[in-house]
C-alpha cells in the first residue's frame, strides 16, 4: 500500500531539541502525528498544535503505521525497537520504522533483520544540521535501508530536510553519520583555536568570521557555532553529552576496521573534561570555554 496522508498515522518518538521541530513539520503537512516522550512536558507544544499522546511505545507501535524515532543512546534504540513491548513485537505488518538517533550501524543491521522477520520496513536514517537545521526544515538526512523503503517514505522525510541520500543497506546511514561526526570533531577544535587566536591577537572576532566563513576554512560549525561562541550562548543545539555517545560509537566503529583516528580521539578527551565539569547539557561550542578558561595565558 502507497503512503499517503489520508492513510498514515505517523508515530514520533522523542521530541527534544531536534525532535519537537521535526514532529511540528509534520503536523503542519497534515499528517495524523502521535506522540511519545518520556518527559510529558517535551509534547505540550505539539499537542497544542494537534499532535495526539500515547501513553507508551507500544500504543504508538499499534496505532501507527509510519513511525519516527529521535531518542538519545542506542541503549534507548535498542529497548524501544527490541525490548519487551517494543516496537519490532507490537506494529503491524506493513508499517515503516526509521530510526532518525545517531546510534549504533551493527544495531541498525539487528533492527531491520528483526524487523523484516516481521513483515516490517526498517531503515536508519541519521541527521545533521542541529536544532536550526530542524527548525527550518533542512536537515541532512543519511539513509541505510532497501531502495524501495527508502523511495515510500522520502515524501515524509522531505518534510524535515532537503540533502536527503540513500547510502546503502541497513546500517549505512548510520556509517555515513559517523563519517559527519568525525568531520566536525576535528573541525570544532580548529573552529574554537581561531576564534580564541583571533581574539587574543586583538581582532574583532566577528569580523575575523567574515573573512575566513567563506573561504577555503568555511564550514557549518564556523558559520553557525563560532558566532554563538562570542557571545556566550552555549545553550544546545545538539548536546554534548550526546557527541561524547556519537564520537565514541565512531571510534569503536573505527577500531573494528583498523582504523586510527587520532584527531576524533582527541576531540573526544576535551569534550569528556567539559563533561566533567558539568557541561555535558551546553551545546558543542561549549568547548570554546576550555580554550577561553584553559589557555589564559
Amino acid at each position: 500500500m502507497q503512503l499517503t496522508q489520508e492513510n498514515s498515522t505517523v508515530g514520533f518518538i522523542g521530541t527534544g531539541v531536534m525532535g519537537k521541530s521535526m514532529a511540528g513539520h509534520l503536523i503542519n503537512a497534515g499528517y495524523r502525528v502521535m506522540v511519545y516522550n518520556r518527559t510529558q512536558a517535551k509534547v505540550q507544544e505539539l499537542l497544542e498544535q494537534g499532535a495526539t499522546c500515547a501513553a507508551n511505545v507500544a500504543e504508538i507501535a499499534i496505532k501507527c503505521n509510519v513511525i519516527i524515532t529521535m531518542i538519545g543512546f542506542p541503549k534507548d534504540v535498542e529497548e524501544i525497537y527490541l525490548g519487551n513491548g517494543g516496537l519490532v513485537d507490537n506494529a503491524q505488518k506493513g508499517t515503516y520504522l526509521v530510526d532518525m538517533t545517531t546510534s549504533s550501524p551493527e544495531l541498525a543491521v539487528r533492527i531491520y533483520n528483526a524487523a523484516k522477520a516481521k513483515g516490517l520496513s526498517a531503515i536508519d536514517a541519521p541527521v545533521s544540521g542541529g536544532d536550526v537545521g530542524a527548525r527550518e526544515a533542512r536537515l541532512a538526512i543519511m539513509v541505510g535501508g532497501e531502495e524501495n523503503d527508502f523511495y515510500e517514505i522520502l515524501p515524509i522525510l522531505q518534510l524535515m530536510g532537503k540533502n536527503i541520500v540513500l547510502q546503502g543497506t541497513a546500517g549505512a546511514g548510520q556509517h555515513t553519520k559517523m563519517c559527519n561526526q568525525i568531520a566536525i570533531a576535528a573541525n570544532m577544535m580548529g573552529v574554537c583555536e581561531a576564534m580564541i587566536y583571533a581574539q587574543k591577537s586583538g581582532l574583532d572576532p566577528s569580523n575575523v568570521l567574515k573573512s575566513i566563513e567563506s573561504g577555503a576554512a568555511g564550514s557549518w560549525s564556523l558559520s553557525n557555532l563560532a558566532p554563538r561562541m562570542l557571545v556566550d550562548n552555549f545553550a544546545p543545539g545538539f548536546y554534548i553529552k550526546h557527541f561524547i555517545k556519537d564520537m565514541k560509537l565512531a571510534i569503536e566503529s573505527a577500531q573494528q576496521m583498523k582504523i586510527n583516528t587520532p584527531a576524533l580521539g582527541m576531540a573526544l578527551k576535551l569534550y569528556e573534561q567539559l563533561a566533567k565539569e558539568g557541561e555535558g547539557d551546553s551545546g558543542t561550542q561549549a568547548l570554546y570555554k576550555y580554550y577561553n578558561e584553559v589557555r589564559k595565558p
